[in-house]
C-alpha cells in the first residue's frame, strides 16, 4: 500500500507511546519501506537508520567536525524585525543533522522532512520533525519563509530535481542559503571511473563492485531518476537563476581500510560499513524492477566479496554545493 499525503504530516500529531505508526510503512520483497513514495527505494528501517547516522559522522570528519559549509552563520543571524531563523532539513532521515543543528543554535527553529517517522522522539525543543513526499510539483511550505534550506543523499527520490530546486528557491528567503550534498553513484577504483575502465578495456579489479553500480543506475533510471544530478549539480543550481555565490566542491570518500591519513581512514571505515549495509538494501529495488531473486542476490554476494576483500583501492565521490538565493 502507498499513501498520498499532499500536504504535511506533523509527527507531534502521533502519540509516541503505544502508537500504531504503521500506517506510514509498507513491506517490500521482506523489508519496511516507506508508504508516501514508490520512487525513493531504500528501506525505512532500523538498519537504515544506522546507515544514516554513519552517513552523518562520515560528513563531519569530511567537513572538519561541522556539520554544514557555507555561510550558515551569518545566514542565521536575527534580522531586523524577524521573530525568529528557520532552518528546513529536507530527507532527515534519521534526523541527525537537524537535531544537531538544533543543539548548536537554540534560539533557531528547525524543521526535518521525511517519507518515514523513522526519527528519535525525544529532540531539542526548537526542533520538529514531519512527513511529506518532496517528490512533487509544489511542495506545501510558505514562499520566502527559511533561512537556510539543507538537502543531501535526496536525487535517488525526485523525478525533476530542476523543478525540486525551483522550490528550495521559493521557499527561501532572499540572502537565504541552501546547502546541496549528492553522491555520485558511480564507482572508481585505484582514483579512475568505471567511464575511464569501460573506453580502455582495462579490468577495474573490483568486477562484481561496478556490475551492482551498473545495475542500481539502471534500476534508478526505471525509476524516471536523473543518475546525472550529483555532476550537473552547480549547473542545476545556476540554471534556476534564482542563486548567488555559488560554490561547488567535491569530496574524495575512501571506502575501506587502506588510507594513512588519520582523518581518511576514518572516513573510509564509516564509508564501508555504509555499504556493508546498503547492498543488502539495494534487493528490493533490484526485485521490483524485473531481476530475479538469484540474480539479485548473485550481484549483491560479489559485491560484496569485492567490498571485503578488496585488490584495489576504492572510493567515491560527493558533489557539494551552497549558494545564496539572490
Amino acid at each position: 500500500m502507498r499513501l498520498n499525503y499532499p500536504v504535511i504530516f506533523p509527527l507531534n500529531q502521533i502519540a509516541y507511546v503505544g502508537e500504531d505508526d504503521s500506517q506510514f510503512f509498507c513491506q517490500i520483497h521482506g523489508r519496511r519501506f516507506n508508504a508516501l513514495s514508490s520512487t525513493y527505494m531504500l528501506p525505512a528501517d532500523e538498519e537504515e537508520v544506522r546507515r544514516s547516522e554513519l552517513q552523518h559522522k562520515m560528513i563531519q570528519f569530511l567537513f572538519n567536525g561541522k556539520n554544514y559549509v557555507g555561510p550558515v552563520v551569518d545566514a542565521l543571524k536575527p534580522k531586523e524585525g524577524q521573530e525568529r531563523c528557520r532552518v528546513l532539513d529536507l530527507g532527515t532521515g534519521g534526523g541527525f543533522w537537524a537535531i544537531d543543528l538544533a543543539d548548536e543554535f537554540p534560539s533557531v527553529e528547525v524543521i526535518g522532512v521525511d517519507l518515514a517517522p523513522v526519527q528519535p522522539r525525544e529532540v531539542p525543543a526548537n526542533c520538529t520533525f514531519e512527513l511529506c513526499d518532496l517528490d512533487q510539483w509544489y511542495l506545501p511550505y510558505p514562499s520566502e519563509h527559511f533561512d537556510v534550506i539543507h538537502a543531501r543523499f535526496m536525487h535517488t527520490g525526485i523525478e525533476n530535481y530542476s523543478r525540486f530546486l525551483h522550490e528550495i528557491a521559493r521557499m527561501l528567503r532572499p540572502g537565504g542559503l541552501v546547502i546541496l550534498i549528492e553522491p555520485d553513484t558511480e564507482p572508481i577504483a585505484d582514483e579512475k571511473t568505471a567511464s575511464h575502465f569501460t573506453r580502455s578495456g582495462q579490468p577495474s579489479g573490483m568486477r562484481g563492485w561496478f556490475a551492482l553500480w551498473e545495475s542500481y543506475r539502471k534500476c534508478l533510471r526505471d525509476k524516471g531518476v536523473d543518475v546525472g544530478v550529483p555532476v550537473e549539480l552547480s549547473n542545476l543550481v545556476a540554471s534556476t537563476g534564482e542563486f548567488e555565490r555559488i560554490v561547488s566542491q567535491e569530496g574524495n570518500i575512501p571506502i575501506g581500510f587502506w588510507p594513512k591519513d588519520p582523518v581518511a581512514l576514518s572516513i573510509g571505515q564509516l564509508a564501508w560499513m555504509n555499504y556493508d549495509i546498503m547492498l543488502p538494501a539495494m534487493k528490493p529495488l533490484f526485485l521490483s524492477t524485473g531481476m530475479r531473486d538469484w540474480e539479485a542476490k548473485k550481484l549483491i554476494e560479489e559485491a560484496h566479496q569485492d567490498l571485503y576483500y578488496p585488490l584495489v583501492r576504492a572510493s567515491s565521490r560527493l558533489h557539494i554545493v551552497h549558494a545564496v538565493k539572490k
